[in-house]
């Protein structure tokens, strides 16, 4: 009800006192002022009113009326000092809902933030996602999802879930993100990735101890780390804690891949993580999500994955379908736990994108190399790239043969850039580029690498590394030349 500023209430507002008054045919100042009151004074027979002022924390929320009508007795002062006890413990509750709503609202606005907004798996996934937050009983939790891109066309996708709800959770879960990318762009294998994030857990628990001699808390959170390579359609997965993901293949069946669970992050039992590795069908949909969409108060998990694989089981459905399925399978409307849903549909590359060779590891596959490599862009169209392709290739593959040892294996990869990796069996896993002298005869092989590709890095391989480097391409590159041509007689090294 809006108050004019001449009424009785407003006086009450601006004095921030209670009031007392008996009314006899309504008096003037209240018809007047409030004329919506007076005819409710006349109509009820308001015959005694006390207005009582509503404050909590030296805010005025508003002012709380009380009436006497008819027969009854007239309030007194008695009656007034009850009122203003009674809208005392009434305005602490008011004040403790607004501050519950403010940090729910901040929580909800922090966690929204920190999501991806756009997430996009290039060529490897097509991608779709869902994030329902806890009803407000519960507050935000910590659910976070990511699609990381990788070298070699090759994609992360990632879940995970922090103990707890609020404010705390959902920094905690910002923080996690963060250091799960990062660690993603060290390229390391799913298992060992997940090491050092538990790791990063116990680091964080640590610091929140106030004093040294405190034990710290288990911040505790649950993980599942996928890489997907469209190339070979491989992807290898570990879990910390984490549900199973479901695929559902091309023919719309689903099955729960078998993954060795792992104990979740920031528990501080030192087991190590074990990473699995399955091919995945083209065309097929791999769905990560939280306990959330699965568990409830009412229904336990074997019930909660029967319910979810009911929902995605079905052939020729897009992803934003799927997510709509799956997340109609919540019981209720607000979920009591946060609701995070990552559907990816995977990619296979095409014919003529790629290409590798195996060299022998001596001096000669270098020459060999830069002859295969020319010989394959200008099939492609990408001649333009030529001089800098050569001369990575011929840096990388000299590295391979001086330190790696054994066969070194060259592939050319076309997708949004041009991937250029060899592999070799040494076991130092990331080359340093070191600054030469001015009368060094080498020393700027990996110099010039960097100053030539867009990026380039290295990566953990079966029985050694492979070094990568991509690089841009040309702005108009001329159509490729098909059919490709055989090799020349003098590479039958290669």
């Amino acid at each position: 009800m809006q108050v004019p500023p001449v009424s009785p209430l407003a006086g009450v507002l601006r004095a921030g006192r209670a009031r007392l008054e008996q009314i006899h045919n309504v008096p003037e100042p209240w018809a007047g002022a409030v004329p919506a009151l007076a005819r409710r004074m006349r109509e009820h027979g308001m015959h005694s009113i006390m207005a009582v002022p509503i404050r909590a924390r030296r805010s005025l929320l508003g002012v709380a009326l009380f009436v006497r009508t008819h027969e009854s007795e007239p309030f007194d002062d008695t009656d007034l000092l009850l009122a203003e006890q009674l809208v005392g413990r009434a305005a602490r509750s008011l004040d403790n809902a607004r501050q519950y709503t403010r940090r729910h609202n901040a929580a909800l606005a922090l966690q929204r933030t920190l999501l991806p907004r756009r997430p996009a798996g290039g060529t490897a996934v097509d991608v779709a996602s869902r994030y329902l937050p806890a009803d407000v009983d519960h507050s935000v939790g910590g659910d976070w999802y990511d699609v990381i891109p990788l070298s070699g066309a090759r994609v992360a996708l990632v879940v995970g879930d922090v103990v707890g709800h609020g404010l705390h959770a959902a920094a905690t879960m910002g923080r996690l993100r963060t250091a799960v990318r990062t660690l993603a762009g060290l390229e390391l294998p799913p298992d060992e990735l997940l090491a050092h994030l538990d790791d990063t857990v116990q680091r964080l628990g640590e610091e929140d101890c106030d004093t040294p001699e405190q034990v710290p808390a288990v911040a505790g959170a649950t993980c599942l780390y996928a890489v997907y390579d469209p190339a070979t359609r491989r992807c290898a997965l570990a879990s910390a804690g984490h549900p199973p993901p479901a695929v559902v293949d091309p023919a719309g069946r689903v099955a729960y891949l078998d993954l060795p669970t792992g104990a979740p992050l920031g528990v501080g039992l030192g087991d190590p993580f074990e990473a699995v590795e399955v091919e995945l069908p083209e065309d097929g949909v791999l769905a990560l999500y939280t306990d959330g969409l699965i568990e409830t108060r009412t229904h336990d998990l074997d019930e909660g994955m029967r319910r979810l694989a009911t929902a995605l089981t079905g052939p020729g459905r897009s992803l934003e379908e799927l997510c709509d399925a799956a997340t109609g399978t919540l019981v209720s409307g607000e979920p009591c736990d946060d609701v995070t849903l990552l559907v990816a549909r995977t990619r296979a590359l095409g014919p003529g994108r790629e290409t590798s060779w195996t060299l022998d590891g001596d001096p000669r596959a270098v020459r060999t190399a830069r002859t295969l490599t020319a010989r394959t862009l200008e099939e492609w169209g990408l001649d333009a790239l030529g001089d800098a392709a050569e001369l990575i290739v011929s840096e990388l593959v000299t590295n391979a043969v001086r330190h790696g040892g054994g066969p070194v294996g060259l592939r050319l990869l076309r997708d949004k850039t041009l991937t250029i990796e060899v592999h070799d069996g040494g076991h130092t896993l990331t080359p340093h580029p070191r600054r030469a002298h001015t009368t060094d005869e080498g020393g700027r092989g990996l110099y010039l690498v960097a100053k030539l590709a867009h990026r380039w890095g290295a990566r953990p391989a079966p029985g050694g590394k492979i070094v990568w480097a991509d690089l841009d391409y040309p702005r108009t590159p001329r159509p490729s030349v098909l059919p490709a041509r055989p090799a020349p007689a003098s590479l039958d090294a290669a």
